[in-house]
């Protein structure tokens, strides 16, 4: 019986050895994950038409300007945070005193006809921009005017500022133009040269052709720049197509013509949420709603008591503003400085809807009721003064939203409609107002730099409407542009926030966002904080639409599902 057993217990063995050997001959199954591969036509609906094809002439066409993010490059690059990256340089130092940039150019780095881009190309453009038939803001072209520009070699160049100027680096955005193929042209001449219709960039898409219908342009075709500096995109062709307004971008886009929309308007959000296919991205634009108290206005020196600013803040609801009247295209605002932003504090007090509280610091301050009185007073002065707002739908509602808000506590608010021009130049720039609805714009700016909006020094004849004069928190912005580090900087920025959130020397409402449509079928799209509308297309280089797999070695192209 023990030999038996024993004799069981071989075969037993020997059974379990030969299946775990049959086990092993079976096909092992590797799965692999899809890799972005070179290929593939993205067509996108933008909204307006083509004016010409040249970083020097697009600044009011926005258009045109997100084609020419495509086909030419800037000396530096931001990223969703606001800090400085290189584009076409690789490289640059500050000196200590923070007044001298030395930049050094990417040697790879070449024009879309294989010329090398140079110091010369950046010293060209420089001067253009500064001619008197640039399209550029006069404050760019009094920055540059004032700087010393110097070619160290053909790859290496100087920037000497008059003073210190920590936001420099947004001024070095521009889009840099070949010197060899339009240094001929005088500068009067160029927004009519040919170029403007067949240009040569160094960005990431070369010009292909344009499209044409009954003699106008319909639309714009670029091919994947194979000699880009940073290595070629994977999309092989940018193909951009103008419409009137979203309304006819989207219907292009149901009928299967286009994969994406450069801009969903608030009238087609909601259908375009609807299509199964689209992906909707949204971003947060450079621009705050706010509502601006002239703080030297003696008709209503009420408006000089930072805690009646801080009952109509907390008597405002914005969250009604934001969800109802904006249809959730935007965020509740809480500082002067931008979410996203590297300089933005997170800590910042925040204002809640909390009317209750209004009252009760209204009442504190001695703001009461007179007998049969909707309207508080003290010392016989009521609470009643007059905003001007933009005559817009959209505007208006706000307005009329804050009106009654500010009813329940006992303010009363007068409304005036006017032009947004009219806004600005006979009410703002003058300070013959009140209180006004409106917005600041800080486009092209990621430079979080709030100096000309709240500095003591910009009150008279500055963009400071409020007339703020806060000795602290213009010091925090005096030291905060001119000081080197970000740390520094960061710690500057965020005092002053603390100040501006005690004192509100105008009310933060909201930041608008801006929301656009790309099919499901492109892969790779990332969203960030925008600072100008073209940068939804800032990270265009890893969007792609055809992916490979391993497969016994081999590799295998699809279409990305």
């Amino acid at each position: 019986m023990k030999r038996l057993r024993w004799q069981i217990l071989v075969v037993a063995v020997t059974l379990v050895i030969v299946a775990l050997l049959l086990l092993s001959q079976q096909p092992v199954s590797i799965v692999t994950l899809p890799e972005a591969a070179p290929g593939g036509i993205y067509t996108e609906a933008l909204i307006g038409s083509m004016g010409r094809l040249n970083p020097m002439l697009d600044w009011n066409n926005a258009a045109d300007r997100d084609v020419n993010r495509l086909l030419f490059s800037g000396l530096v690059k931001f990223d969703s945070r606001g800090l400085p990256q290189p584009d076409l340089v690789d490289s640059w130092g500050v000196s200590a005193d923070g007044k001298v940039y030395n930049f050094s150019l990417r040697p790879n780095a070449v024009w879309h006809d294989g010329t090398p881009v140079t110091s010369d190309d950046v010293l060209y453009t420089i001067e253009v921009i500064k001619s008197p038939n640039s399209l550029f803001p006069q404050d760019i072209k009094d920055l540059w005017t004032q700087i010393q520009v110097k070619r160290l070699d053909d790859k290496t160049f100087q920037f000497a500022l008059p003073e210190p100027f920590s936001p420099f680096l947004d001024y070095a955005t521009f889009g840099i133009l070949p010197k060899h193929l339009l240094e001929a042209i005088p500068a009067d001449q160029i927004p009519t040269a040919e170029f403007n219709l067949n240009p040569i960039g160094s960005g990431p898409y070369k010009f292909d052709r344009l499209l044409t219908s009954n003699g106008q342009i319909t639309g714009v075709v670029l091919t994947a720049n194979q000699d880009f500096y940073l290595g070629a995109p994977f999309i092989e062709q940018v193909v951009f197509r103008y419409f009137p307004n979203a309304e006819t971008a989207l219907d292009a886009y149901r009928q299967g013509e286009v994969l994406g929309v450069s801009h969903l308007t608030q009238d087609v959000l909601e259908s375009a949420l609807a299509e199964p296919g689209l992906s909707v991205y949204t971003s947060r634009l450079p621009q705050m709603g706010l509502v601006f108290f002239n703080l030297n206005n003696p008709a209503v020196g009420f408006l000089q008591d930072a805690a009646v600013r801080r009952a109509l803040m907390l008597g405002v609801n914005r969250t009604v503003i934001v969800s109802h009247i904006l249809k959730g295209q935007a965020i509740v605002a809480d500082s002067p400085i931008l979410p996203g932003s590297w300089a933005y504090y997170d800590e910042i007090e925040k204002f809640p809807y909390d009317p209750e509280s209004a009252i009760q610091i209204l009442n504190k301050g001695g703001y009461i009721f007179t007998a049969g009185s909707s309207i508080r007073s003290k010392d016989g002065q009521p609470l009643s003064f007059t905003l001007v707002h933009p005559d817009d739908e959209i505007h208006t509602q706000i307005a009329q939203a804050i009106q009654a808000d500010w009813a329940l506590i006992g303010v009363e608010l007068k409304l005036v409609a006017v032009p947004y021009d009219s806004l600005v130049n006979d009410y703002l720039a003058p300070r013959s107002y009140e209180a006004a609805l409106g917005d600041l714009n800080t486009a092209r700016t990621p430079d979080p730099d709030p100096y000309l909006f709240w500095h003591q020094a910009e009150a008279t004849g500055g963009q400071n409407y409020s007339q703020w004069d806060n000795r602290t928190a213009s010091e925090f912005l005096e030291t905060g542009r001119t000081a080197a580090d970000f740390s520094e900087r960061t710690r500057l920025y965020k005092n002053f926030q603390v100040v501006f959130a005690k004192e509100l020397p105008s009310l933060p409402l909201y930041y608008p966002v801006y929301s656009y449509g790309v099919d499901a079928q492109v892969q790779g799209v990332q969203v960030a904080p925008m600072y100008d509308t073209s940068d939804r297309l800032a990270l265009i280089t890893e969007w792609y639409l055809v992916t490979r797999r391993a497969l016994d070695n081999q590799t295998e192209a699809t279409a990305a599902p």
